[in-house]
């Protein structure tokens, strides 16, 4: 496969490069290879210009998301990697990261209107 070469989505569809199945659950279950889960995780590779121009789906490339598979289309593109291209309504969340939350600033409106000098 050429370097130049690359998967473009089109229409409301975004191509996800889906994460390595778990054979464990954090609590330490082994799940059995035929364990049907109905939503996985992928990172999106790339977003149709028209999913990135709607502000209805704020999703970017490199977005970590969970997705419904049942729509997704598998691409044999990359060796060792699961690529699927995936329609935007089956893109049912998107994992974020938020800094350390800051403190609530609670707002005194007394004293505003005391030093705005309205009296």
């Amino acid at each position: 496969m050429n370097d130049n070469e690359f998967v473009e989505p089109l229409g409301m569809r975004v191509l996800i490069r889906k994460d390595e199945g778990r054979t464990t659950t954090r609590g330490g279950i082994v799940l059995p290879d035929k364990a049907e889960i109905p939503t996985i995780t992928g990172r999106v590779v790339e977003v149709s210009l028209q999913v990135e121009r709607d502000e209805d789906f704020p999703i970017e490339k490199y977005d970590k998301v969970l997705f419904h598979p049942k729509n997704s289309i598998p691409v044999d593109f990359e060796q060792n990697n699961l690529l699927y291209v995936v329609p935007i309504e089956d893109v049912v969340a998107v994992f974020r990261r938020t800094a350390a939350p800051k403190p609530r600033r609670r707002k005194n409106t007394d004293k505003d209107n005391e030093s705005s000098g309205d009296e």
